[in-house]
């Protein structure tokens, strides 16, 4: 063979021998996180239960960290020290997450049980909101989402009498209308029968959304179809109550969900128009799927797809704050490594940050943490253990169901 000639089966395994190589380092790296800062001890403690990161302009650093909190406040740091700078506490209701704009890093939303979105610049230490979106009179909104391109917000209801609801707004011009409700676009009323849970957009098609709910559904629907039957894509059972959900896979043409009683399910929505069958893994117990002797699993967070290793990781954790990182393959799941010495109780949220390979992690012992390969923590001494009272209530309720799916 001369020195131009290609053996194509050598340049497959040669390919699939760099990309492992590569899933082998980023594990490595996962496994390598240690506490790098910890956030003061706030006046009043918390559970923090969702965190988001403000997107950096071209190549700057995220300046924001913002937490929602079971007080019913919204609290906002500094991305690299940890600093606290401001709280949001005018909320009636129960919080249920917290976005940041991709394009402007100072606005930030949240979804409210008193059923509105509001926006809030992050700059001003004011309680006002620069632009409150006001869902219909019963609406108790659990879960919300804005698309990539900062156009449409999404929020899920709880389910009042026989309604649950997917309600949408245009979004646009948040930063120019102080003080005005903006009026929902529209809503999508048939694909969910309970209440929805969480919503994903896609992170790089804003037409494409994901919604799941305490029926078992993971529907994905385009927003831009004219109706809601055309809207809906795929519709994939879980078989129970749907916890998170997320996009995966190259293209991001992939979905997946954890539930309530710690399934996990994993699904390629390339496969739909073809004979291949769309699920790529179903774990109806991921506790007892990974961990082995010594290495308890009693709760399962959420996911994050890592795209530089084009690989899936699930997070989970044990009642004494150890934080398990999953690696996920259609042959199973592996643990990959275990982070301690951090929270002393339950951790309830989490964001990655692709861009240093860090991690944020809250949990019930009212503690932000930010996780980077390698750190040393220069804090000389730790926090104490803190495990707090919560008013924060479970919204949900698990159903057993046995809804057949509209794709297979």
């Amino acid at each position: 063979m001369g020195c131009c000639d290609k053996d194509p089966g050598f340049l497959a395994s040669l390919g699939t021998a760099f990309e492992m190589a590569a899933v082998e380092k980023v594990e490595e790296q996962l496994a390598s996180l240690r506490i790098a800062k910890r956030s003061a001890p706030s006046e009043e403690p918390a559970y923090l239960l969702d965190i988001d990161l403000s997107r950096p302009a071209q190549s700057e650093n995220s300046r924001f960290v913002a937490v929602s909190c079971s007080n019913k406040s919204i609290r906002v740091y500094n991305r690299e020290t940890l600093h606290f700078l401001r709280e949001y506490s005018s909320h009636p209701g129960v919080l249920s997450g917290v976005r940041f704009a991709r394009a402007c890093d100072n606005a930030v939303f949240s979804a409210c049980s008193d059923g509105t979105v509001k926006c809030w610049d992050v700059r001003s230490a004011t309680q006002k909101p620069v632009q409150v979106f006001s869902g219909y009179p019963s609406n108790v909104f659990i879960s919300f989402d804005i698309n990539c391109s900062d156009l449409i917000i999404c929020a899920g209801t709880e389910k009042v009498e026989q309604d649950t609801f997917l309600v949408f707004w245009d979004a646009r011009g948040i930063t120019d209308c102080a003080s005005s409700a903006k009026e929902p676009l529209g809503v999508y009323s048939e694909s969910h029968n309970d209440d929805i849970t969480k919503i994903c957009f896609h992170p790089v098609e804003p037409n494409l959304v994901v919604s799941g709910s305490t029926d078992g559904l993971v529907n994905v629907f385009d927003i831009n179809k004219d109706n809601e039957d055309d809207a809906l894509i795929s519709t994939c059972n879980s078989d129970s109550s749907v916890s998170f959900i997320g996009w995966s896979g190259r293209d991001y043409k992939q979905v997946y969900c954890l539930t309530h009683d710690e399934g996990f399910c994993w699904w390629d929505t390339a496969q739909l128009d073809t004979e291949e069958p769309i699920t790529l893994l179903r774990v109806l117990d991921v506790r007892d799927s990974v961990c082995a002797e010594n290495q308890n699993l009693h709760y399962m967070v959420g996911g994050l797809y890592h795209e530089k290793a084009e690989k899936l990781f699930l997070i989970g954790g044990t009642s004494t704050g150890n934080i398990h990182l999953i690696s996920c393959g259609t042959d199973g799941l592996s643990l990959v490594g275990t982070l301690g010495g951090g929270h002393s109780t339950t951790v309830r949220s989490f964001c990655w940050n692709l861009a240093d390979e860090s991690l944020l992690t809250g949990g019930e012992d009212a503690q932000l943490l930010l996780w980077k390969p390698r750190a040393v923590e220069r804090s000389l001494t730790k926090k104490a253990s803190l495990k707090i009272a919560s008013s924060v209530q479970k919204r949900v309720r698990v159903h057993n169901s046995s809804l057949k799916s509209r794709k297979k």
